[in-house]
């Protein structure tokens, strides 16, 4: 059985709310990609924004700046150039700060996924305007990392809140309580995904 098999199975055996959600949803699946660089400065691009528009801006980045980045490229590009590609001022100097970074070798994505998850939280947070939550969005969808409860993000509050009946939005610390109660436990990314797909097609409420 495969790890993503046995992570579906080890939630629905615990978890009694998730487990009719991951019926009507079927299997899901994570993919693992090796640009950390691009997926670093996609994730910055998309704070705070739709995701409609966070793929935009992203599209024109690279259409201009190539797959591969060069970093010294970005460090010494003109803000005119990057205000015209849509990024504000506070995302200019956050993704100046972070190729900054990694060029003075502050900060290395070199074998990043040999590390630990609190390693590439320390390593990461470095940079200015990268937060737990980016780093955490990072796990998941580009290492592939199995147990990230990813306590940060609204869109799992909110879906807490709806699936388990609670009157306001968890705290990290309720969510982290929901997540031992219900034995997520190792595979916390996989009761987060759910919860996305749960939100993510539930009828909007007027």
């Amino acid at each position: 059985m495969s790890e993503i098999n046995k992570a579906i199975e080890h939630i629905i055996n615990n978890d009694n709310q998730l487990s009719t959600i991951i019926k009507k949803f079927g299997k899901c699946n994570i993919q693992k990609h090796r640009n950390y660089l691009k997926a670093i400065i996609r994730s910055i691009i998309g704070q705070q924004l739709s995701m409609h528009a966070a793929n935009k801006i992203s599209e024109r980045f690279f259409n201009v700046f190539g797959e591969d980045i060069n970093t010294n490229e970005v460090i010494n590009a003109d803000r005119d150039l990057l205000k015209k590609i849509g990024l504000s001022d506070s995302k200019i100097k956050y993704i100046k700060d972070l190729c900054l970074n990694i060029e003075n070798k502050n900060v290395s994505l070199k074998n990043i996924n040999k590390k630990s998850d609190t390693e590439i939280i320390e390593e990461l947070t470095k940079v200015k305007g990268i937060g737990i939550w980016t780093v955490q969005m990072f796990l998941i969808f580009t290492l592939g990392r199995l147990n990230v409860l990813a306590d940060t993000d609204l869109g799992i509050r909110k879906g807490i809140m709806l699936i388990y009946g609670l009157n306001d939005l968890p705290t990290f610390e309720q969510v982290r309580q929901i997540s031992d109660k219900n034995n997520w436990n190792p595979y916390n990314t996989i009761a987060c995904i759910y919860i996305w797909k749960y939100l993510d097609n539930k009828p909007e409420t007027k």
